[in-house]
């Protein structure tokens, strides 16, 4: 069937409500410049949140959120589900409108302003194709049913631009179904590039991918930023994902932004206990006790207090990675405790063991001999590694 024929057989039932939604319907602006062309600081945007709320009902699903994209940046929203992540991309895209607060986008507050007229993209985990069409007209379809005065010329140009920076450039013949999931994904971005827009918005869109296809689509995401220069915002739970390609990353929890910075920034120095443990894989472990002697000590833990961390009334505890975890000598340890199981990994192992009544993880070198049931001794690698947050409030303190 020819292009003109395909077009010609549309019906408005073979309008997904997803295509709906990402304004492909409605009229969004397209610039005329190439794909490849965009730069930073001339089309590229800023995002900024000013006391943004989402209630529903009694229930806050987002709460008091101030957060500044700079143009070109590519940040994510991590955290767990129901954090309020996917209603925040929401507010941006226009699909939800806040309780309260003002959303911007470059100088204009676009609070209230319908999603078509925004100039973002949205790219959702469904790819959301159109079974009946191929891979050219998937990613031509915006441009077409925007019923602009855009010549056939044009369009070619734009999708074989797309689909050549994308690696698609030999299946435009071909149908959804005849292609990979991950090449479908891709399909799914060359139908959110061919607009041209200043903003992506990314909702996770890896979930459906098999872990390889996601660890190479994470690098292809990466080389596609670096090069269109664009903003984009990215939500997903994954930190594996929001470490590898962030430049920034917003740690959010119950509907709140607990921490914004560069991805080692967060992980080198949580700012509460929340983003300790939610960060890494597995996360910070954490040590309990009592501050004596200058060292907290508990069950299995004797961790000597730096002099520059002060205990407030609710007590301190430590935090330590479980890569800044060796192993050493029982009088030199800070750790004592039975190891409970020992995973090889190939260039590493993990073990855990119980530390009285915690449990702690450790990256060892592959070689280890260490057995279940055998009483070990562990310290940190150097005493900076070992992080210090207030009890009561969870807060970091030290750094």
């Amino acid at each position: 069937m020819t292009p003109a024929a395909v077009r010609a057989s549309r019906q408005p039932d073979d309008i997904p409500q997803d295509a709906i939604l990402q304004g492909e319907i409605q009229g969004m602006n397209v610039h005329s410049q190439d794909i490849a062309s965009r730069a930073v600081g001339q089309s590229a945007r800023s995002v900024r949140f000013v006391d943004v709320a989402k209630r529903f009902g009694s229930v806050a699903a987002v709460a008091d959120v101030n957060l500044t994209i700079a143009p070109g940046q590519f940040v994510t929203l991590l955290g767990p589900s129901g954090c309020g992540k996917s209603t925040t991309l929401s507010m941006i895209a226009g699909l939800e409108l806040p309780s309260q607060g003002h959303i911007y986008i470059g100088d204009r507050d676009v609070t209230t302003v319908p999603p078509a007229d925004r100039d973002i993209a949205m790219v959702f985990q469904s790819y959301a194709l159109y079974p009946h069409l191929t891979i050219f007209e998937n990613i031509a379809f915006p441009l077409r049913a925007k019923r602009r005065r855009t010549t056939e010329t044009e369009v070619t140009r734009k999708v074989t631009d797309a689909a050549r920076m994308l690696g698609l450039d030999k299946l435009l013949a071909r149908f959804p179904r005849e292609i990979s999931g991950g090449q479908r994904q891709r399909v799914a971005l060359g139908r959110a590039m061919v607009r041209t827009p200043t903003i992506y918005l990314l909702d996770e869109p890896l979930s459906n991918l098999d872990q390889q296809l996601r660890v190479q689509m994470r690098s292809e995401l990466k080389d596609l930023h670096q090069r269109l220069g664009a903003t984009m915002l990215y939500v997903t739970h994954d930190q594996g994902e929001a470490m590898t390609l962030s430049d920034i990353i917003a740690v959010m929890s119950a509907g709140r932004i607990e921490q914004v910075g560069a991805p080692r920034e967060l992980y080198d120095r949580p700012a509460n206990l929340f983003v300790a443990r939610f960060l890494g894989e597995p996360g910070m472990n954490i040590l309990n006790g009592d501050i004596g002697d200058g060292r907290l000590r508990g069950q299995g833990v004797a961790i000597a207090l730096p002099p520059t961390v002060k205990a407030g009334p609710g007590g301190l505890c430590a935090g330590i990675r479980p890569e800044d975890l060796v192993l050493c000598p029982i009088p030199e340890a800070e750790l004592t405790g039975v190891v409970r199981t020992v995973e090889f990994l190939g260039s590493r192992c993990l073990m855990r063991a119980d530390i009285g009544d915690t449990l702690v993880t450790a990256f060892l070198p592959a070689e280890v001999t260490t057995q279940p049931g055998e009483t070990v001794g562990l310290k940190a690698s150097y005493p900076g590694r070992t992080r210090w947050f207030d009890v009561a409030s969870g807060l970091a303190v030290g750094h």
